[in-house]
């Protein structure tokens, strides 16, 4: 199931919630169901080399290397 965002027309609300395709969401607020679907955000792709070695770099920072293949390990 999708998480949605999702703004209400009623009250104006903006709320996400997990959606299944045949499910018609309410408002959490007012309980309205006259709900607009609003562009989300793209996630950055996860595997570029910048984020990579910020991840590795905190995790060395906080004394864990399970992010660390075998070979890399025996070079630190």
């Amino acid at each position: 199931m999708p998480y949605y965002t999702y703004r209400c027309t009623g009250c104006d609300a903006v709320f996400e919630t997990l959606v299944r395709s045949a499910d018609v969401p309410a408002c959490p607020q007012c309980g309205s169901q006259a709900l607009e679907r609003q562009l989300g955000a793209v996630a950055p792709a996860a595997r570029t080399p910048g984020m990579v070695g910020k991840v590795r770099a905190q995790a060395a920072r906080e004394g864990h290397f399970s992010n660390y293949s075998r070979s890399e390990l025996r070079r630190k």
